[in-house]
């Protein structure tokens, strides 16, 4: 049985370019993404609070992340979190090193955001046992 590890693994190591699903005022918007980092039990990925993308969740939290690999894939849906502590940021900018060239745990941009009430869901063309996961 599948859970949050595995969806992050996949993210991480198998699909590290994911496509994220925002709410712009009703219209729909979608784009590549490829910071994953599991903290603390959750699920978390990061972004500036000067784009969009974080307006938009701020605005609707609301999010679905599609995941592909041949074909296999994760779809995630759930709500995301904004996590302000210096420990969190650290914790995804130490994975990510090659971020420190824009982003700093102690700057007023750098955000991570984790996912709350969310649903993941494994499929796959070639067969496998479809999964879901609850985190």
């Amino acid at each position: 049985m599948a859970d949050i590890n595995d969806v992050y693994q996949f993210l991480k190591n198998e699909a590290p370019t994911y496509f994220l699903a925002t709410d712009d005022a009703g219209q729909p918007r979608v784009r590549p993404f490829g910071t994953v980092d599991l903290f603390e039990g959750r699920l978390y990925i990061q972004t500036g609070k000067s784009k969009d993308i974080y307006k938009q969740v701020v605005a609707n939290p609301k999010v679905e992340i599609c995941a592909c690999n041949g074909p296999d894939w994760w779809r995630i849906s759930g709500e995301l979190v904004p996590d302000e502590r210096v420990e969190a940021k650290k914790h995804m900018l130490d994975a990510y090193p090659e971020l420190r060239k824009m982003y700093d745990e102690n700057d007023d941009n750098t955000i991570v955001l984790y996912f709350k009430n969310a649903t993941a869901r494994f499929a796959s063309m070639a067969g496998k046992p479809a999964q879901t996961v609850e985190f």
